[in-house]
């Protein structure tokens, strides 16, 4: 039988994969009924994210489920290979769309005008995304492999256990690991979100020490260094919820795994229900995604605000969308 704690966690998921395949498909269904946002480049990025998020949650929490509930391995050394190198796929690429979106929003904000740079640059910057995180992927598929337990032969797992010389290599590919799916973009991100707060900042200042000599580009300038303003509180606003929502789900894993890395004697005392909701906290970035992008990024229509955010910031309007670029 299962203990209460394995009940929980397949439980969880199974929420976790209503959430997430609900909330992608909402996302990729509204795009596509939209003729404008199948010609939007933000929303095609939106469209790869939401991709990501349906792998984790068609992939990835079936495959989790299934080995909580069957405990061992039952599905052969290929299927071993294949899925682990798929289970770390999707995270790669879910984390590597991300950080397009905030470069493509950074640069929109830097050069405005140069739109068909922009489409070009976009595509570029995915067909990246997906080739990084491919390439980041393939060592599962390498070190993973099919081994039975060696007291008890009938007992068969899909680990990694053999293939490390060294303590130290399995360390350095973990940390790696843990920097190309966290660190690196969260500092990606980060960035990016400054120099767009940064740009908006300077152009509303530019703005307050512009001088007019008419009494109706006096109205203009107040109308523009309106939509300016409020242009950069939401951008502040989204910049906030982006950077918060990727750390406050993935942190607390990454803090784990760093901890098991290097006092691995000390971390194997923490009750093994809290290693778990770490995890699934890292997975749920995945449910969050279309919640932050569908009220933010995507600009969709007012009954999909309702649908999945009805406490959402509304999106700007289009004067306030041209000031942000």
């Amino acid at each position: 039988g299962h203990t209460e704690t394995t009940v929980a966690v397949i439980i969880v998921y199974c929420v976790l994969f209503i959430i997430a395949a609900g909330g992608n498909l909402s996302v990729v269904i509204t795009l596509f009924r939209s003729r404008r946002h199948r010609r939007s480049r933000v929303s095609l990025m939106i469209c790869h994210l939401a991709v990501a998020d349906l792998m984790v949650a068609f992939i990835m929490i079936p495959l989790e489920v299934g080995w909580r509930i069957t405990v061992q391995w039952h599905a052969g050394n290929v299927a071993c290979k294949v899925f682990l190198f798929m289970r770390a796929f999707c995270l790669y690429l879910s984390s590597n769309v991300l950080v397009c979106v905030s470069l493509d929003r950074c640069f929109a904000v830097i050069y405005p005008l140069r739109v068909s740079a922009a489409r070009k640059r976009g595509k570029i910057m995915l067909g990246g995304a997906w080739f990084i995180a491919f390439a980041n992927a393939i060592p599962q598929s390498i070190i993973f492999r099919v081994q039975h337990h060696p007291n008890v032969p009938d007992f068969t797992q899909c680990v990694t256990f053999g293939f490390f010389t060294t303590p130290a290599m399995e360390t350095a590919y973990n940390l790696f690991c843990v920097v190309a799916m966290y660190f690196m973009p969260l500092m990606v991100i980060s960035a990016a979100y400054t120099v767009i707060l940064c740009e908006i900042s300077n152009r509303s200042r530019e703005k307050e020490t512009s001088d007019t000599s008419h009494t109706g580009g006096m109205r203009l300038r107040c109308n523009d260094l309106t939509h300016i303003e409020r242009a950069r509180q939401r951008t502040l606003r989204l910049t906030i919820t982006i950077v918060v929502v990727f750390v406050w789900c993935w942190t607390p894993y990454v803090v784990m795994t760093l901890w098991y890395m290097f006092d691995r004697e000390s971390a194997l005392k923490v009750d093994g229900a809290i290693q778990d909701g770490l995890f699934l906290m890292a997975v749920s970035n995945s449910c969050m995604n279309p919640l932050v992008y569908g009220s933010y990024a995507m600009k969709c229509r007012r009954p999909w605000r309702r649908q999945m955010a009805p406490n959402g910031v509304q999106t700007p309007n289009a004067a306030q969308r041209r000031s942000t670029g």
